[in-house]
């Protein structure tokens, strides 16, 4: 039996992260092709996630995009083509892969580190069919 995930994108986030749920937010709200589904790394989806490629599965502080049977990406790889699927305008950020993924994935790393100052975690409620986009919520 397939899964209502495995022709999706999954986003991989930090669950108790104000700077992350905004993210996960503005995503829903773009997602027009409904590509998307998302998850939480401290989800048991989340933890089985990192498990089977042997990532840290005590720290959350990365973003992980997974395409089922094909690739995942990290921090900024994976922004960028977020970015790139969500289309529109948002596609004019995929200039970004000139910048070398060391480079890139330092600014990231420096937002990742002040991300629990730079917002306040809030309680979003999603909407029905936004729910429907979480795997075990």
């Amino acid at each position: 039996m397939e899964e209502k995930w495995e022709n999706k994108h999954i986003v991989f986030f930090d669950g108790d992260c104000g700077v992350c749920n905004f993210w996960v937010q503005w995503i829903l709200k773009r997602d027009k092709k409904d590509q998307f589904m998302f998850a939480s790394l401290q989800s048991d989806f989340g933890q089985k996630f990192l498990s089977e490629r042997g990532l840290n599965t005590k720290i959350f502080n990365t973003m992980y995009l997974w395409k089922p049977k094909q690739y995942y990406l990290e921090k900024s790889k994976a922004v960028l083509q977020i970015a790139n699927l969500l289309g529109g305008i948002y596609k004019l950020s995929w200039v970004g892969r000139i910048i070398p993924g060391f480079l890139s994935d330092k600014v990231y790393d420096m937002i990742s580190r002040n991300r629990m100052k730079l917002a306040n975690q809030k309680c979003y409620l999603p909407t029905p069919s936004e729910r429907a986009k979480f795997i075990e919520v």
